[in-house]
């Protein structure tokens, strides 16, 4: 080999070894560079927390040593972690002390320590509309009617608050009073309410003429699912032929009761609902079991009829297994979940849209029934007559 080969061979040599070690130079920047992004990052993070701590902890001592009065620690403790849930502007993200997450989670098994109302959250006035006063129960008893608005628990006004924390704070250990405000027409009224136990029959049905079964859904919870059920079985055992489900004012409740319920209805492997969250990751619901009750069936909603009442009527409308009456549903197309935390408390914060079968998410904008029929209030207080449930016998019987 001559001088030249060589001389060009080292000169390739040399070339090589520049440009590799300049990539893994430059590799080395870009890593540098990325790990100091990230560290700065993290640093930021940090410091806007701990500067978030130190100026809260700074606050509560200056309060501690200046402040006129005494201080109540736990209140000014309860009333940060509400902040924190305020700061979203989301009327269904809430903080729950011990007590309240107690009194919350007894609500699941259909029964409760409480004055025996059903409330709907009211975004126009901000407050919790009564969407049904059962009767024989503490609040029906001291004058509490359906269509009254409630405004304060306990003397403190309640605009804006999450329902459930209201619902919360209304229950308490049976015997214990409650004092309730609330807006009777233009009149406002102040009572105390002695709590007790209250059992919640959440369905009621019937046959109606021309064997037409009726079942009116006030709410969705664990016990529902067997109740609904029943239901079906009586009706059917009555020669049911035609089917009427009522969710008007229903607040709605759990996702996982409303399911099952709808399974009742599509066929096995069909999809009732699904849910995604932030990140796009979606959880599917379907059918599981192999029966599917087939009769020609009507489904009302109004106004009030929110949330899991609006999983049904989507499912069942997507499917065209039943034929949607009454007016607008109410929109809330959005999934909350209950965090419990180490000490008792929990907090609860919105973690999903829900979509019915054909990818329609609802969130303010409801349901929107095949026949628009308006309730007519002269009519049911006239006459006692449901001109939306006519609407639904008319339907079905012609």
């Amino acid at each position: 080999m001559d001088f030249e080969t060589k001389q060009m061979q080292k000169k390739a040599t040399w070339k090589g070894v520049f440009i590799g070690g300049g990539i893994m130079l430059g590799v080395g920047i870009i890593v540098t560079s990325l790990v100091a992004i990230f560290f700065l990052a993290y640093i930021g993070r940090y410091y806007s927390q701990n500067k978030m701590t130190v100026k809260v902890n700074q606050l509560i001592n200056q309060v501690k040593e200046m402040y006129l009065y005494e201080v109540d620690e736990e209140a000014m403790e309860n009333a940060i972690y509400d902040a924190i849930f305020d700061s979203l502007g989301d009327p269904y993200a809430g903080y729950y002390t011990k007590e309240e997450f107690e009194e919350l989670m007894q609500d699941s098994e259909g029964t409760y320590c409480g004055i025996g109302v059903a409330v709907q959250a009211e975004p126009d006035t901000g407050y919790l509309r009564v969407i049904e006063a059962y009767e024989g129960a503490p609040a029906a008893n001291a004058g509490i009617e359906s269509g009254d608005l409630i405004i304060a628990v306990d003397g403190e006004d309640i605009y804006g608050v999450d329902v459930d924390l209201v619902t919360s704070r209304i229950r308490g250990e049976e015997g214990t009073e409650v004092k309730i405000t609330y807006m009777s027409g233009d009149m406002k009224i102040t009572c105390t309410v002695t709590r007790r136990l209250v059992t919640i029959k959440t369905v009621a049905y019937e046959m109606l003429e021309s064997n037409v079964g009726y079942i009116q859904i006030s709410q969705f919870d664990v016990a529902t699912v067997a109740q609904v059920n029943d239901a079906i079985n009586d009706l059917n055992s009555q020669g049911m032929t035609s089917l009427i489900v009522d969710v008007r004012d229903n607040p709605g409740g759990r996702l996982d009761a409303v399911v099952n319920i709808v399974d009742f209805f599509v066929e096995k492997g069909d999809l009732i609902v699904y849910t995604q969250d932030k990140n796009g990751n979606r959880t599917d619901y379907k059918g599981k079991t192999d029966y599917a009750l087939a009769v020609p069936c009507v489904v009302l909603v109004n106004g009030n009829s929110a949330s899991a009442s609006e999983v049904f009527a989507g499912a069942m409308q997507d499917y065209e297994i039943a034929h949607i009456m009454g007016t607008q549903s109410f929109g809330k197309g959005i999934v909350q979940s209950i965090i419990p935390l180490t000490d008792g408390t929990a907090f609860k914060i919105t973690v999903e849209d829900y979509y019915t079968p054909y990818g329609n998410n609802i969130h303010g904008i409801g349901i929107t029934p095949d026949t628009i029929v308006e309730f007519d209030t002269d009519a049911y207080l006239n006459e006692e007559r449901d001109t939306q449930l006519e609407a639904a016998i008319d339907y079905l019987t012609k």
